[in-house]
């Protein structure tokens, strides 16, 4: 185990606690965020964005006030949504269509949020650093997706 893999196991042990006993869907989605955004370094933003038809809605977050809607498809968070596979992005203004919600983001990684084999939202994560996610950091957040998606109605 590297620092880093141990760090997520740490994290989704942290999470699988925290949500045990709730089972509502905002209000793990509210902890799970704070909780990323407490735990990982070098971030500005961790939250999610609800599938609502074609568009993704804000969801419960932390960071600065972010856009509201992205149509499926549109920017990472959107592309992520339609493709359903996670999208980590070094640059996010080398990314064809990426939507500026804060102009500090540099890097990002989003997390489809399946179940049953629907889109029910993203989990998304911006950095200020570029290049600040890799792959540990993919599949860290998958199981901390799983663990969130687990624990919610």
């Amino acid at each position: 185990f590297t620092s880093k893999q141990r760090g997520y196991a740490d994290l989704a042990r942290a999470l699988a606690g925290l949500l045990t006993g709730e089972r509502d869907f905002v209000a793990n989605a509210a902890n799970t965020a704070a909780l990323l955004f407490g735990a990982l370094p070098s971030i500005n933003w961790a939250g999610f964005y609800l599938a609502r038809g074609a568009e993704l809605v804000v969801g419960p977050f932390q960071g600065k006030p972010a856009c509201v809607r992205i149509a499926m498809g549109s920017g990472v968070c959107g592309r992520a949504a339609a493709d359903r596979q996670t999208i980590v992005v070094p640059d996010v203004h080398a990314f064809p269509g990426h939507i500026a919600c804060d102009a500090a983001s540099r890097s990002e990684i989003v997390v489809p949020l399946m179940r049953n084999g629907n889109l029910v939202g993203v989990l998304d994560v911006d950095s200020p650093e570029l290049a600040r996610f890799d792959q540990t950091d993919r599949a860290g957040l998958e199981r901390i997706a799983e663990i969130f998606l687990a624990a919610s109605d």
